[in-house]
């Protein structure tokens, strides 16, 4: 196939091209770097079958042209990150909801599959676990900017399933929960990758709120398997799904584990969501996929987990800080804790 892929210089999508050109297929990018890096694609840049373009992918005669061109598009391009949908709400609401709309319009012309990345979050606050993908959706209030993104997550699905129903366009949603691996930024308040460099350094490890916050983390080369197989699936038409790993762990935790694996001599540090997001904040206390969907479908099962998620993203860093961390090797110690 070609396949397009927006948001391919960011970090799920430079894997996702990487394993579509390894198997053969024709890659296009459409990326306005305001997330994604030239770096991710670089490798990329000169293989046969690899083609890309800067810019967005709310320009309706860039994605006219290239969806001409294409096969299926996979849309990853998005507003992403804490940090910036805090301090961007209009850019991460406009960014999600026209960008998602352009690119269904233009796939209509054809009727060519897509596939919607989305989110966890627009589980909200739901009391009811694991997240299952028929489940009620339990937003805050508006004047959480939090919930904006969620919310314009939430519009892009039922756009995309929109158009599944009224116009016959091959839709497929998926949703991410807290995907890690390399190339992964730590910029945007991603949680994993501000730990391990926070503990190369030695520096305290910044806990939001008091750490009892539950998240599942996925390495990133299980989401592009489960991408790869729901495409290579009729029956996912027309479905949502959870991408992810059922495994939960509190945030206090995995920065414990990040600092006994590393050796470093960091402490912890707890700082409330307030003072960094401001009031404007509201926090998920858990957040755990139900992935029985996805498995009964195409037999997604990740293969990486916590440990070796952790050990891998080390062994990318280490790097980056001049250290030699010994990272499959589990230093038998605790480390100190520190409130703020």
């Amino acid at each position: 196939m070609r396949v397009l892929i927006t948001g391919g210089a960011g970090f799920i999508g430079s894997h996702l091209a990487e394993a579509l050109l390894k198997r053969g297929d024709q890659v296009d990018v459409l990326d306005d770097l305001s997330t994604g890096r030239i770096e991710n694609i670089a490798h990329l840049r000169s293989h046969p079958d690899f083609s890309y373009t800067i810019g967005s992918v709310t320009d309706e005669s860039a994605v006219a042209d290239l969806m001409d061109q294409c096969d299926m598009t996979f849309h990853l391009a998005a507003a992403v990150g804490v940090r910036l949908v805090v301090s961007r709400p209009v850019h991460t609401i406009e960014t999600n909801v026209h960008g998602t709309e352009t690119v269904l319009r233009q796939a209509a012309r054809q009727k060519k599959l897509v596939v919607v990345a989305s989110t966890s979050e627009v589980y909200g606050k739901s009391a009811v676990f694991p997240f299952r993908e028929d489940a009620d959706l339990v937003l805050g209030p508006p004047n959480k900017t939090r919930w904006g993104y969620a919310s314009s997550k939430l519009i892009d699905e039922f756009l995309a399933l929109a158009y599944w129903q009224e116009q016959q366009v091959p839709v497929i949603v998926v949703r991410f929960f807290n995907t890690v691996g390399p190339r992964q930024s730590d910029r945007y308040g991603m949680v994993i990758p501000n730990f391990v460099r926070q503990a190369l350094g030695d520096e305290p490890l910044i806990v939001h709120g008091d750490g009892s916050q539950t998240r599942s983390f996925t390495w990133v080369g299980d989401v592009v398997a489960g991408l790869l197989a729901l495409i290579a699936e009729p029956r996912s038409v027309g479905q949502v799904f959870n991408i992810g790993n059922g495994a939960e762990v509190s945030i206090r935790d995995l920065a414990m584990k990040i600092i006994a694996m590393t050796g470093s001599d960091s402490t912890l540090e707890f700082v409330s969501h307030h003072q960094i997001f401001g009031q404007n904040f509201e926090d998920m206390a858990r957040r755990v996929p139900d992935i029985s969907k996805i498995q009964n479908f195409v037999g997604y099962k990740p293969s990486v987990h916590l440990e070796e998620i952790l050990a891998r993203t080390i062994d990318y860093w280490a790097p980056k800080h001049s250290i030699a961390v010994p990272a499959r090797h589990i230093v038998a110690r605790q480390p100190q804790l520190a409130a703020v």
